[in-house]
């Protein structure tokens, strides 16, 4: 496994990979590492050979070989606050509940160093919010995905951070979603469970996994039914992994409408609607997907607090449509 600040020795190049490029190999070694990944690392001169470096991206391995990679330390971007408005569900003294819009990335990261919420967060609460995040992630004590939209909660100190951490990892959070799936789910009130990791044929998805990953739980519930084309869903989480509902719905062949990264590769035929309804769902901006309830212990007063959110104006009118077809 490659980590931060670490030297690895990948294994050593068996018969199979002979002749293979170097960067090819290494992300076969290392699956936790993209290709681009390991292609800068080569560029910028951190893998080598019997200390020889090796720099070229083409350069073909050799049976028997070792090759060996240098990863070095993230360097910890400052964020600056940003002045973007916030959709401010409840503020105390410990914490802040925003109702995220879709498009906003939670955090700084590689291809969205600014206009995130954490930048909004530094700007509206200045220097209060917790430091346990670390420089990228002040008060962030949970994500939903740049194109989610709905509730979080971010902490305001250290004592607050720990103690929501600790309800999160407990799962005794109460979070709802309302999901606009293809598809009518069989049965249409159920619990899907199986562990999720990182998809081992392609880098961008996770899957659910036969060995490895971490334990997921969602349960779900058919609200409305739009004849056999889609229907509105409720998830309910007892864990919370990356994609989680994005996969499980996947896997039970109720891809969310919207979902560009878990699309079969066949478009759900849509029989039986014009082709102007077919447009409008196939072409739908982002997963369908709204964080809509968010419950769990005040670490200060320590009394049972919630808050829901509303259906945004895009799934609203995704909805109407759905109504009538």
């Amino acid at each position: 496994m490659i980590t931060d600040n670490n030297i690895y020795s990948s294994q050593i190049v068996k018969k199979e990979y002979k002749g293979l490029r170097i960067d090819k190999f290494l992300t076969v070694s290392f699956p936790e590492m993209s290709r681009t990944q390991v292609q800068r690392l080569i560029k910028n001169g951190n893998v080598s050979c019997d200390d020889n470096i090796i720099a070229d991206n083409s350069f073909k391995v050799r049976e028997d070989d070792v090759y060996q990679v240098f990863v070095p330390p993230a360097q910890e971007a400052d964020p600056q606050p940003e002045n973007i408005a916030l959709d401010i569900v409840f503020e105390d003294d410990d914490l802040i509940v925003v109702n995220k819009p879709a498009g906003m990335t939670v955090h700084p990261a590689p291809g969205a160093p600014s206009g995130t919420l954490v930048n909004a967060l530094l700007y509206h609460c200045g220097s209060s919010l917790s430091g346990i995040g670390g420089v990228k992630r002040p008060g962030i004590v949970h994500r939903i995905d740049k194109d989610t939209s709905g509730l979080l909660v971010v902490a305001k100190n250290d004592v607050s951070h720990r103690f929501l951490s600790e309800q999160f990892f407990d799962h005794s959070i109460e979070r709802t979603y309302f999901a606009f799936v293809y598809g009518t789910p069989n049965p249409a009130n159920g619990k899907i469970e199986g562990n999720i990791g990182r998809s081992p044929y392609d880098r961008k998805k996770m899957a659910i996994v036969s060995a490895g990953g971490k334990h997921a739980v969602t349960h779900y519930k058919t609200l409305e039914r739009y004849k056999d084309v889609a229907s509105m869903i409720q998830c309910n989480l007892e864990t919370g992994r990356t994609h989680q509902i994005r996969v499980h719905m996947s896997s039970i062949g109720c891809n969310l409408i919207g979902d560009k990264l878990y699309e079969k590769s066949k478009k759900t035929s849509l029989k039986g609607i014009s082709d102007t309804q077919k447009n409008y769902i196939n072409t739908f901006s982002r997963q369908a997907l709204h964080a809509a309830t968010l419950g769990f212990i005040h670490p200060a007063s320590k009394e049972y607090i919630s808050f829901s959110s509303s259906l945004p104006t895009d799934m609203m009118q995704l909805q109407e449509m759905l109504k009538n077809i």
